[in-house]
């Protein structure tokens, strides 16, 4: 485990040391620069570095959540050596670094890169919780079985997640026939809530928490946003779900389910857009306010 405290930590113009070291954080942010399978649009690997420069002008008070989130200590460490490595390599690399994180009995958070980078966090997670589920938000399915050559490309991701563990997905609008006929094959463990049946459904949000188990994983692709907030990703889609739609959702999972892990992914930076960096970064610093501080939550 790297304790170095790097300059560009989370929140690092306003965040004490004392509440970035290491040894009294309860949250560590891990940095995967990876986009080595992208397919539309490269410049994810640029999303953990965006993140973090952003972080540093957010708000550390949470105005929803009326807590100084920090407190909890939020360490960062410094970017895994994965650029060039095989999907395959890349994959253990972060399920080694996310086990790490778990054995020190700390809380990860992992920033992408792209979507492939989920799977060893997922792995890593489900190697220690036993009756995990992913909640899977994003604008694709994810759920070929190989897509340009490999079984680990972006486009992949939730067909990895479903050898781990059950999955949910939320704010899906965009597939391939081959995973459409794999989802009319009624696959164990896949649960889809998609922007119709957000759109049909009044207690969607409601249904998702049913479908979940007690310990959740939280994958976010921030193409699930609608493009209109969220331009810069490699793959935009547009009808996706806003910003308080997404929050009032996580929120009840928050203080309903235990949720183990999470990881933000898909950001490219777009130059002079720093809005969907900002983003990006408040939504990781909102939910971990919404585990640390919620009434009800559960952790540990």
């Amino acid at each position: 485990m790297d304790n170095e405290l790097i300059d560009k930590h989370f929140g690092w113009s306003q965040i004490k040391p004392e509440y970035a070291q290491y040894r009294k954080s309860r949250a560590v942010i891990l940095q995967c620069p990876y986009d080595l399978t992208a397919s539309y649009q490269k410049g994810t690997r640029k999303g953990p570095e965006a993140i973090l420069e952003a972080s540093g002008h957010l708000e550390m008070f949470d105005d929803e959540m009326k807590a100084e989130t920090y407190k909890i200590g939020i360490y960062t460490q410094t970017p895994l050596k994965v650029e060039s490595m095989k999907p395959e390599a890349m994959i253990e690399t972060v399920k080694n670094a996310v086990t790490e994180v778990y054995q020190a009995e700390k809380f990860p958070v992992l920033l992408g890169g792209e979507h492939s980078v989920s799977i060893g966090a997922v792995r890593a997670a489900g190697g220690i919780y036993k009756d995990m589920s992913v909640l899977h938000c994003d604008a694709h399915h994810d759920l070929r079985d190989e897509y340009d050559g490999t079984k680990y490309s972006h486009a992949c991701v939730a067909r990895r997640f479903l050898e781990q563990c059950p999955v949910v997905q939320v704010g899906t609008r965009s597939l391939s026939r081959e995973e459409q006929d794999f989802i009319n094959s009624n696959p164990p463990g896949l649960k889809i809530f998609d922007v119709y049946d957000i759109l049909d459904m009044a207690l969607w949000k409601e249904n998702v928490l049913r479908a979940l188990s007690e310990d959740v994983y939280i994958s976010l692709d921030i193409d699930v946003f609608d493009p209109s907030i969220m331009p810069s990703t490699g793959t935009p889609e547009p009808g996706g779900i806003g910003w308080y739609e997404l929050l009032d959702c996580l929120r009840m999972i928050a203080r309903t389910k235990r949720i183990v892990g999470f990881d933000v992914v898909e950001l490219m930076p777009i130059p002079g857009v720093v809005s969907s960096d900002f983003i990006a970064a408040k939504l990781v610093y909102r939910l971990l306010s919404y585990i640390f501080f919620s009434k009800d939550a559960k952790r540990g």
